[in-house]
């Protein structure tokens, strides 16, 4: 069984930044002219957004887009993102292309034909064939084969947990994960509950193969990975092939009610109770506890969550040096959060201390992976 290592990390933050007030006066602009509609119609109407609401509820201040123009027009509410031809790199390859070449340049692969696996892991994907990885492996020049998975906001801890099984095995010597989000453009604007929580980054790592006895300073070896998963309606996107097969009016398909929707106070409550035993039962088959890592990595999703996985797992309050949060700057970037995360917030570390990477989202899932510093 070969040891395992992330030789390298990449990632792309769009330059492109919505703030809080910005997307409030949108919201609530909305919310007036809609409240008209719904006084005259006798529904009952919408209560508006403020700033210390999203905040409280998440510690998001501002985030990162792939494309700003539409998202904040009342009359559109989404990015407009023209289509492309078949012919053309799609937006989400182009994307994934950029991290993937930065990984690549920071693992110091300077031949992409060494790269025998691409797996595109994202909680979105843009379409569901040719799969989107392997557009990518084309791109970049890349061997092999390609696939594109699923798994939320967990994608990029379930595709680092298949590649490393398989480079660990031997079946392949070198695999991107890549994880291109563009979640805004699968969030609905118009729903007070989820309409401040997503940004867009694509985040990329390069998993292979080291020598018994070798050592590349400064990169992880990957001890263990793991995944868990139970199934949950309280975050729930429903938009997919058969929506327009259950239409009357098959010309247009309706993405209202399809589009991201969550029970915040319960997936708050289950996930991070399920979070916390995750982390502690997957350390303790280690022989390790929780204080025996330097540095935790979450998922970005929830400011206040991670604090309680923390506080639960630890006993009590981890400050952002041990468990750092990108998510105030970048919103919930899904399955890109905690490898930017891992990226911003490793270099300090010393050769021999522990690290986990461990992500959770729509399932419910959770992937972790023990990392230990060369």
């Amino acid at each position: 069984m070969q040891r395992v290592i992330i030789s390298g990390i990449g990632v792309e933050i769009p330059e492109s930044t919505i703030t809080n007030e910005e997307l409030v006066a949108s919201f609530n602009e909305w919310v007036d002219l809609e409240n008209v509609r719904r006084a005259a119609s006798g529904e009952p109407p919408l209560a508006k957004s403020d700033t210390d609401f999203i905040v409280y509820a998440s510690g998001v201040k501002n985030r990162h887009v792939h494309t700003r123009e539409g998202i904040l027009d009342v009359t559109r509410m989404t990015p407009r993102i023209p289509p492309r031809g078949d012919d053309e790199l799609s937006v989400m390859a182009e994307f994934g292309v950029v991290s993937a070449k930065r990984a690549l340049e920071h693992a110091g692969v300077t031949d992409p034909s060494t790269v025998d696996m691409v797996i595109c892991a994202a909680s979105h994907q843009q379409r569901p064939y040719p799969a989107v990885a392997v557009e990518i492996q084309k791109a970049l020049g890349a061997s092999g084969a390609a696939f594109d998975m699923n798994l939320g906001c967990s994608s990029a801890a379930a595709g680092l947990h298949i590649a490393t099984n398989l480079v660990r095995t031997g079946a392949q010597k070198r695999v991107l994960v890549v994880s291109p989000e563009i979640i805004t453009a699968h969030l609905n604007f118009r729903d007070r509950q989820t309409h401040f929580i997503f940004g867009d980054a694509s985040a990329t790592m390069v998993v292979e193969a080291i020598g018994e006895g070798e050592t590349r300073p400064g990169r992880f070896e990957v001890l263990d990975t793991r995944n868990w998963t139970q199934f949950s309606n309280n975050i729930r996107s429903n938009f997919g092939f058969l929506i327009r097969a259950g239409q009357e009016d098959t010309s247009v398909v309706n993405m209202e009610g399809n589009m991201i929707k969550q029970v915040g106070n319960k997936v708050f409550k289950e996930v991070t109770v399920a979070a916390h035993r995750f982390i502690s039962a997957f350390l303790a088959d280690h022989g390790m506890t929780v204080e025996d890592v330097r540095r935790y990595w979450l998922h970005q999703a929830n400011g206040r969550m991670n604090a309680m996985i923390m506080k639960l797992a630890l006993g009590y309050e981890a400050d952002a040096d041990r468990a750092p949060m990108v998510l105030e700057k970048l919103g919930n970037t899904a399955a890109a959060g905690a490898v930017v995360a891992l990226k911003q917030y490793h270099e300090d570390m010393e050769a021999g201390q522990f690290g986990m990477l461990c992500a959770f989202g729509a399932g419910y899932s959770i992937g972790g992976a023990i990392l230990r510093k060369m």
